[in-house]
């Protein structure tokens, strides 16, 4: 009885066939093997049989895992110039006009705009901050609450921001998956990389939500370091501005839209774009960072597809460098 092509078992199940020394086994086909276990790790097992005997080996290692293809994929005939994306969107921007609290409209049309592009085979990741209901920054010192404990206390409003958006991204066909930086298995999956990835691959949307799990850290950097570990291909920061301007707009009705900034630039003259340890981590792991207003119907579509919208930082727009 000859062995078919090399195929892939684990030694688990391996064991429960065969003794610790991996001894002779009859089955029902009268096909005895005995096997033993290289250093490196490969155990290889000859077969004998009625039929003369065959020392084709089994591999026994675990295949390779694909990495995200590279910029400027094609898909369904149409080129997108990013495969997997990090959307952070932040707690003011999931607020609307109410200024606090949640408003359906927003996430209703955040969900809407993320569906046409899932379905066009883009990966998206969405970190999500907590200001509209708690920012910890804001209350350390009051009360007698430390820093710390406000931080946490954001974190948990960041939870609860994502369980919402979940929910509006659900109920018009999205799936979607909550994990967050501690483990509250009630409500969501606890981060992990390996897991979060498989998600995406099968075409889920995954929010990431509680920050980095640590205090002092803002969810800008959360969507850097999320944004570094699942290999995602650039950061799109919504807010509720149209991008980075060389004042504030709001003040200054002459401030001018800056359409591309380096990295250096953001740092050298201290934009109010990410906090230093975000943009830090994006430039250290050479990753783009594209900051847009979210209000504007159609601009979270096209950022995703890598299409001009607000400011891109670290990159121009004709650019298309691959991250390793």
């Amino acid at each position: 009885m000859a062995v078919s092509a090399p195929s892939f078992v684990s030694l688990t199940s391996l064991n429960s066939i065969f003794s610790s020394s991996l001894s002779p086994v009859k089955f029902n086909n009268h096909c005895l093997m005995k096997g033993k276990q290289s250093s490196n790790g490969r155990v290889v097992i000859n077969c004998t049989s009625e039929m003369g005997p065959t020392s084709d080996p089994i591999n026994l290692r675990q295949p390779q895992m694909s990495s995200v293809a590279p910029f400027g994929v094609t898909m369904n005939g149409q080129s997108y110039r990013w495969q997997r994306v990090l959307l952070k969107v932040s707690g003011e921007a999931l607020a609307g006009d109410q200024m606090q609290n949640i408003d359906p409209k927003v996430t209703m049309a955040i969900a809407r705009e993320v569906a046409t592009v899932t379905r066009l085979g883009i990966e998206v990741a969405i970190v999500v901050g907590g200001g509209n209901i708690f920012r910890g920054s804001s209350w350390a010192g009051c009360s007698g609450l430390d820093r710390s404990s406000a931080d946490y206390i954001g974190m948990l409003a960041t939870v609860m921001n994502a369980i919402f958006l979940q929910a509006t991204m659900e109920s018009i066909g999205i799936p979607t998956r909550v994990q967050t930086a501690f483990r509250m298995s009630e409500v969501a999956e606890p981060y992990i990389r390996r897991r979060a990835v498989r998600h995406l691959e099968k075409g889920r949307v995954v929010i990431f939500a509680a920050g980095t799990g640590n205090p002092f850290f803002t969810t800008d950097t959360a969507a850097a370091l999320r944004c570094a570990e699942i290999n995602a291909q650039v950061v799109l920061k919504a807010t509720n501005v149209d991008g980075v301007y060389d004042d504030d707009p709001r003040s200054n009705p002459n401030a001018r839209l800056l359409e591309d900034l380096t990295y250096q630039e953001v740092t050298s003259k201290d934009l109010s774009v990410m906090d230093m340890t975000a943009i830090t981590l994006c430039q250290e792991n050479n990753i783009p960072v594209v900051v847009f207003n979210l209000s504007k119907p159609g601009n979270i579509a096209k950022a995703i597809k890598g299409e001009k919208v607000g400011t891109l930082i670290g990159g121009t727009c004709n650019s298309t460098v691959a991250r390793t």
